[in-house]
């Protein structure tokens, strides 16, 4: 069986860059509907996931699949 050193010297070691820095998310702050957050909320608890998690794989579904906001504002009487 071999041993685990102590220590290790890492000093000698060849930095690298991460793989998956591009892949990192991002911390930004949103302001929702009360609703909204209560809607995803729920959705991800019965999904078993983050409900944060839920709402970036929503977004990134409507980023793949080029999906456009339709804004109908109602004409003012």
């Amino acid at each position: 069986m071999n041993a685990m050193k102590a220590e290790y010297d890492l000093s000698k070691m060849k930095s690298r860059k991460n793989p998956y820095a591009s892949k990192l998310k991002m911390p930004i702050t949103m302001r929702l509907s009360e609703d909204v957050v209560a809607y995803f909320k729920n959705m991800a608890a019965d999904a078993g996931v983050p409900y944060q998690s839920l709402i970036n794989l929503y977004l990134r579904d409507c980023v793949t699949q080029h999906r456009q906001v339709q804004i109908a504002w109602p004409a003012k009487s």
